[in-house]
């Protein structure tokens, strides 16, 4: 029997317009997510069989460096560029037809305090794919509901599944089951996920005529989206954030192009060469109908919004216009850009105008020169590019209670003592 949610409230209350540009540090807020550090060497609480047992590479946001002399260490950010475009008239959403208002409220999550750069007394911790198969409540509802489609569009399951390590762990955030292909058929590209293929496009856009089939995004479809993150913003409140979050255009142009997921993107680069004008325009249609999506989650509960790049030779060409698309409707709101495999692009990321920056595990804090002032600003505690199938739950509950009785003022405290 699967639960039924009442939604109790339908707005969000105005508060403070506080931006991470207004704060004393300029250092852009970073989230850690696989960085060169994992659980089992160089952290200060790693002597625990629990905490050995998670495999996956640990991620902070900026400004924590994790090695064995010291908790902080103090680095810069050096980023240029940004490429602004104006959006076609379809792509204005009307605000006023959904419940959850475009700016900051009066109390907020620990995870959004970090990410507008405010100050907080412990790194906010949560992980990517934090629902998933290495917990046994999902694979027993996987098994009821066997198909992935059926689990991540249906409004129930996807609020249960959500929920599920928000029960057992209580994250700082929690973040909606979903995927980044899942709006693909609401502007003209329906797809299957098969169980050994993975998603397969069976109509890849490759040509002019194949363009004819996109159109703007209709979000009715995506209204199970939409519902599940209003009952997840009633049933966590403010006692974690609600992440929302969307593939950026490049990664989903590969899949569209490519007609799955591939390891070398053939033709799409292939395209960029013999096809360019059918690749750009397939990149702004991709652009506001992302736009679109992402404003739509923000309206519909989400907290902060998270956007995946998988693989970004020319991801500046075309993110930085959804962001800033998506700050001119809601310029509180904070925007959080994971590029796996980021370590040649951080001089780049910090003027896609994101608020947070997630470090992939090839980057060490020291060489991301991500943080200006180290200590209770800016960090937000991840795990790799998700939790491994195998992970024991009680490894990721003991991550999430290290984390909770961390503190910065203790630590702080505790290092003056070792000094004296």
């Amino acid at each position: 029997m699967i639960k039924k949610y009442k939604i109790k409230n339908k707005c969000g209350e105005r508060g403070s317009n506080t931006r991470p540009s207004d704060l004393q540090s300029d250092a852009l807020p970073t989230e850690l997510s696989p960085l060169s550090v994992n659980l089992n060497e160089n952290l200060p609480f790693n002597s625990s069989p629990e905490a050995k047992a998670m495999t996956p590479s640990l991620t902070l946001t900026s400004g924590i460096g994790w090695n064995s002399s010291s908790l902080f260490s103090k680095y810069e950010f050096l980023p240029e560029f940004i490429v602004k475009r104006n959006l076609s008239a379809h792509s204005k959403l009307n605000c006023n037809k959904f419940p959850q208002a475009c700016v900051a409220t009066t109390s907020e999550p620990l995870l959004v305090k970090a990410a507008r750069g405010q100050l907080v007394s412990r790194p906010p911790a949560w992980m990517m794919r934090q629902a998933g198969r290495y917990m046994a409540a999902y694979r027993k509802l996987a098994e009821k509901y066997p198909s992935f489609r059926e689990r991540s569009e249906t409004t129930d399951l996807i609020v249960k599944i959500s929920l599920q390590p928000w029960e057992a762990f209580h994250p700082d955030g929690v973040i909606i089951f979903s995927d980044i292909l899942t709006p693909l058929p609401a502007f003209g590209v329906p797809f299957d996920i098969e169980e050994v293929r993975g998603p397969v496009i069976q109509s890849p856009i490759r040509d002019e005529d194949a363009l004819k089939a996109l159109h703007p995004i209709d979000l009715e479809k995506l209204n199970f989206v939409g519902e599940s993150l209003k009952i997840l913003r009633n049933e966590v409140g403010d006692k974690a954030a609600v992440l929302g979050f969307v593939g950026a255009p490049w990664t989903i142009a590969t899949y569209i192009v490519e007609g799955g997921t591939t390891r070398t993107y053939t033709t799409i680069k292939s395209m960029c060469h013999t096809s360019p004008h059918v690749l750009q325009a397939l990149l702004s249609h991709l652009t506001e109908a992302i736009t679109e999506y992402i404003v739509y989650q923000i309206k519909s509960g989400a907290h902060c919004i998270q956007i995946f790049d998988s693989w970004v030779d020319n991801f500046h060409r075309i993110c930085g216009n959804a962001v800033d698309a998506v700050r001119k409707k809601c310029p509180e709101i904070p925007l959080v850009l994971y590029i796996n495999g980021n370590g040649g692009l951080l001089e780049r990321m910090k003027e896609t105008g994101v608020d947070v920056i997630g470090l992939d595990w090839t980057v060490d804090m020291a060489d991301g020169r991500v943080v200006r002032c180290a200590g209770p600003r800016g960090h937000i505690l991840n795990l790799g590019h998700g939790v491994l199938v195998g992970t024991p739950e009680e490894a990721v509950a003991h991550f999430f209670e290290v984390a909770k009785n961390f503190n910065f003022d203790a630590q702080v405290t505790e290092e003056a003592k070792l000094v004296v």
